[in-house]
């Protein structure tokens, strides 16, 4: 059971920066990850289309033979991770939320913003954060329609890219946020442009790190943790294989081979 799969997914190839933390963390793991494209954006879409995905993707993990779930998507954690822990009480289920936390924590001006799609911010998961972990700070929330789009494309530094990008980052330096929470898993790989939009002093923060330190703790303590070498990952896309292919290299630092996911 040790060195069974670790099983991860996202609405696209956006957790791809999530398998990467999990990877550099446990590098002893095999990993399996579906990055289900033909569906793309799950910030669009019903919460119930959502769970109808995850449950889709839960039974192919779960034939697959995987010992634990990643759902490294903050719009499907929301819309889907209660239900599937419901229906897999048994299996280590590790969500993605945006760092408000950590966020409140680091800012000392005061004002945090968020970077996220429509539905994550609409979330009552996500009010519910706001008020527990950002009482004391004002947050300003952005929606950012069409970057994930974009990034899906392996566009990390075209003009529209940039346009679109500075769009949204500029109001909140405007209004004073000196941290911004990146709030989707597509929006890590975008931190070398970023940092060329931005001041020096604002901090970004994301989630992939703090998911990968979930993901070990929970492998750890049901005697887990895989021994290795770790089997080469294996991926599956809802849409077009060759596409994921071309573009793994550049978001995944390494090449590999991508089966078509029919589910």
């Amino acid at each position: 059971m040790n060195e069974a799969p670790v099983g991860v997914f996202d609405s696209g190839v956006g957790g791809l920066s999530v398998l990467r933390e999990i990877h550099g963390l446990l590098p002893n793991e095999s990993l399996l990850y579906v990055a289900d494209c033909g569906h793309i954006p799950y910030g669009e879409k019903s919460p119930e289309f959502i769970r109808q995905r995850c449950a889709v993707m839960a039974d192919f993990f779960q034939r697959q033979g995987a010992k634990a779930l990643v759902l490294a998507c903050n719009t499907a954690t929301v819309a889907g991770v209660a239900q599937l822990r419901q229906s897999y009480p048994d299996w280590p289920i590790v969500g993605m939320e945006p760092a408000v936390k950590p966020a409140a924590a680091a800012t000392r001006s005061g004002v945090v913003g968020v970077l996220a799609t429509t539905g994550t911010l609409q979330s009552a998961k996500f009010a519910a954060l706001l008020d527990r972990f950002a009482s004391d700070v004002r947050v300003i929330t952005q929606p950012c329609p069409g970057l994930v789009e974009l990034i899906e494309t392996g566009d990390l530094l075209s003009d529209e890219l940039r346009t679109l990008l500075r769009g949204y980052v500029e109001p909140l330096v405007a209004a004073g946020c000196d941290t911004i929470i990146l709030g989707c898993t597509h929006y890590p790989f975008l931190k070398p442009l970023l940092s060329q939009m931005l001041p020096s002093s604002i901090i970004l923060i994301d989630t992939g790190a703090a998911v990968a330190r979930q993901l070990k703790r929970l492998l750890s303590e049901r005697s887990l943790l895989a021994a290795g070498p770790a089997r080469q990952t294996q991926f599956w896309t809802s849409a077009s294989p060759e596409h994921m292919q071309n573009i793994l290299p550049l978001l995944w630092n390494k090449s590999g081979s991508v089966q078509s996911f029919g589910l």
